[in-house]
């Protein structure tokens, strides 16, 4: 039975609070160019302050060509024109700070644009001083790329540079060359450049793809998937175990740690949140530890297992059971529904299981991470071909790899362009944007919306569940039942994932416990007993 630290201390927030994610491209248009900027996000601040969250992540808004949205970085210590200025950033920290929230930036470490000065130096001859800051490789005896690595974004991982004779290497877009991560100058180069952020008042990193930062110094070839068929991501023929969650990457991760703890003092830490696609196993190593055991790499790997999870009450409990007992000691647990690259949770199990994932995800143990839009029941929003953004999409289309149905801008109300641009959107609007938007939700005492402000509320007036320990109760059939403890106080959750009613087992819940929420908002008072759960209902309940 895990629980939380002292909530009074310096990792409070990030321990015990909530995390909501801004891509700000789609969040607020503050100059009727149909992109969104941080002028719009300080002018949505009150309405992230009254649902409840503790922290807000914005994606990228570096200088960049957005070849990937921001994911192609070009200059690491400025703000790209179409978000604002580095005043307008700094307007946004002090406004953030002001309302008792933090703010975490999206740094890119992997990989750089092809168009940043670094790579502009690197690209112009073998003898530049910047050549070894990025992977060039000769050819192959057949002309070839130097092996067989792939770029995820579709076709191999090496561009032919003919001015030079060389390929250099990229996980992603040929748009965004891959670092090199062994060179001390690139390292001292980027540590640099989180230190700039931290002066600035940030509050911690959200570190891109991080495990991919550190590739094999002898360039083997990936081993094939035993387990690819056609019709998968052709990215996943290979196992990437040349590419990616390398040993070094370890190194690397502790140094930017110590530069996160030297901004760090009694009354806030900053953090590390890492994204990592990876085993449970795998992922919980980026806790770190140094000689001491203290865990010294992320403070929250990003645990994403539950957008894969088969949407069934006991692969959940397995789940959460498994990652439970694979933290380290001393781990902080996070979860997390959706984000930004992968289909919207109310997509993925209806609008019902939205609700459900809404009650589950904010009463485990750890920090949950909310992606923007997701509070209102936002699904995956059809794009036409013509329409299409994204590069992943573009430079693989028909695969179902695109990820702007998930990017949509955020419906404010039922003002033209739904109050989210007086121009035109850069991604269509949510077919239903006339109803299903903030305004709307916020006069309807039963929307979505409403149940997370309840649930946000509840999770940070209860200790129990901001910093309590799980218990888990059991699974029978579609039922998924688990408390949170903290001192003398005990909550029981019911959750059922199942199209018909159930009756929490005799036991599990205090004679005078009553309904405190339902995912219907309809039940609040209640008085327990052996309470009957509706189709796809969750209910918590305390007394």
């Amino acid at each position: 039975m895990m629980q939380e630290a002292d909530a009074r201390s310096p990792d409070r927030w990030w321990r015990n609070g909530v995390v909501y994610q801004v891509y700000p491209r789609s969040f607020q248009d503050s100059d009727g160019d149909g992109i969104g900027d941080l002028q719009g996000i300080r002018h949505r601040l009150d309405y992230l302050a009254e649902l409840g969250i503790d922290a807000l992540w914005i994606s990228p808004v570096f200088p960049s060509p957005m070849a990937d949205f921001g994911y192609d970085v070009a200059d690491y210590c400025d703000i790209d024109r179409s978000f604002g200025t580095l005043s307008d950033f700094d307007a946004l920290v002090a406004d953030v700070h002001a309302r008792g929230l933090k703010l975490i930036v999206d740094f890119v470490p992997s990989h750089t644009s092809d168009r940043h000065p670094w790579f502009i130096a690197s690209r112009s001859g073998r003898e530049s001083p910047k050549r070894a800051w990025y992977l060039w490789r000769d050819p192959a005896a057949d002309g070839g790329p130097p092996n067989n690595w792939l770029s995820n974004f579709g076709g191999p991982a090496w561009t032919f540079d003919a001015a030079s004779g060389q390929y250099y290497g990229h996980t992603f877009l040929k748009d965004q060359p891959d670092l090199n991560w062994r060179h001390p100058g690139v390292r001292a180069a980027m540590l640099e450049a989180m230190r700039f952020w931290l002066r600035r008042g940030v509050d911690g990193f959200r570190l891109d793809v991080l495990y991919h930062v550190v590739k094999d110094a002898l360039f083997r070839d990936n081993p094939p998937n035993p387990a690819f068929v056609p019709g998968m991501d052709p990215s996943q023929r290979l196992l990437p175990v040349h590419t990616a969650d390398r040993p070094e990457v370890q190194d690397v991760l502790a140094e930017m740690r110590r530069v996160v703890d030297a901004f760090s003092d009694r009354a806030s830490t900053r953090v590390l949140i890492a994204e990592t696609y990876l085993p449970i196993e795998r992922l919980t190593a980026y806790y770190g530890s140094d000689a001491q055991g203290a865990l010294r790499g992320a403070h929250l790997p990003f645990n994403f297992h539950l957008i894969g999870v088969p949407w069934q009450a006991e692969a959940i409990d397995r789940l959460v059971r498994r990652y439970e007992a694979a933290l380290p000691e001393g781990a902080a647990p996070n979860w997390c529904s959706g984000n930004h690259d992968r289909s919207r949770i109310a997509s993925r199990v209806g609008p019902a299981g939205a609700r459900l994932a809404a009650m589950l995800l904010l009463t485990l143990r750890g920090t949950p991470t909310l992606y923007y839009g997701d509070e209102l029941g936002l699904g995956d929003v059809a794009i036409a071909a013509d329409d299409v953004q994204d590069p992943l999409e573009r430079n693989q289309p028909g695969l179902g790899l695109g990820r702007d149905p998930v990017r949509t801008p955020m419906p404010w109300s039922d003002l033209p362009q739904a109050g989210f641009t007086t121009g035109r959107p850069w991604l269509r609007l949510n077919g239903d944007w006339a109803r299903r938007n903030v305004a709307a939700q916020t006069a309807d005492a039963g929307s979505m919306l409403q149940l997370y402000r309840r649930l946000l509320a509840l999770r940070r007036q209860h200790p129990a569940l901001h910093c309590g320990a799980w218990l888990p109760l059991g699974v029978s059939g579609d039922l998924l039942v688990y408390a949170r403890v903290r001192d003398d106080e005990r909550i029981v959750i019911a959750l059922n994932f199942g199209a018909g009613n159930v009756e929490v087992p005799p036991g599990l819940v205090a004679p005078a416990a009553q309904v405190w929420l339902s995912t219907a908002l309809d039940r609040e008072g209640e008085l327990a007993g052996r309470p009957m759960l509706r189709p796809h209902e969750g209910l918590i309940l305390g007394s």
